[in-house]
């Protein structure tokens, strides 16, 4: 067994598995542009299927107005503690092969699975540094695709914050109840032997 973060694993698993979780509060200080490119090669290296590596990351970083059209981005509840990270990112992937107007373009069945792997390559060097990062579902899918460019075939994944650490009493009272490392569901509830439901 493993243990970590008040977490604890039914098998012995590294603790990074642990220790890697979502917080909500966040320094404010910027990432530093070195880290974030060492964080994005490692997703870079994700596996992917018939390597296609359909991922695509849009970032920005705190200060800058990339990264303030991102924020504007999330949702309304998410942007009151990302604001405080130390940079944005909006992940997303490539649907087809081939250049656009490719008579010979093909669906890539996996490009969301792809884009996952990339996501927690990210997420992990992003903790072996010492990082913290947020993946979000809540955000503007009407307006992204206009605001940054997306051409037709991209499909929107999620956003992220990245961050240094900050203080769980900085945040709003009904944030701060909610700023621990989340349970997991048992694993006899997520993997079966031999058919769906064992």
């Amino acid at each position: 067994m493993t243990s970590s973060t008040g977490r604890e694993a039914a098998h012995p698993i590294n603790p990074i598995f642990l220790n890697r979780w979502s917080p909500r509060a966040f320094s404010g200080e910027a990432v530093s542009e070195q880290d974030l490119m060492t964080i994005l090669e490692a997703a870079r290296w994700a596996p992917s299927a018939v390597n296609f590596q359909p991922w695509r990351f849009i970032y920005g970083i705190k200060g800058s107005a990339e990264f303030d059209r991102l924020l504007s981005l999330l949702a309304p509840g998410n942007q009151r503690w990302a604001e405080k990270a130390g940079a944005l990112l909006m992940i997303v992937s490539e649907t087809l092969t081939g250049k656009p107007g490719d008579e010979e373009r093909k669906p890539i069945r996996t490009h969301s699975f792809d884009a996952g792997a990339a996501w927690m390559a990210l997420a992990l060097q992003a903790e072996m540094l010492g990082y913290r990062v947020h993946a979000m579902g809540g955000i503007d899918y009407a307006a992204i695709p206009d605001a940054l460019g997306l051409p037709d075939g991209v499909h929107i994944e999620a956003a992220v914050a990245l961050g240094r650490m900050g203080r769980a009493d900085d945040l709003a009272d009904d944030l701060k109840a909610r700023e621990k490392p989340s349970p997991r569901q048992p694993l006899s509830a997520i993997a079966f032997k031999g058919k769906y439901g064992g």
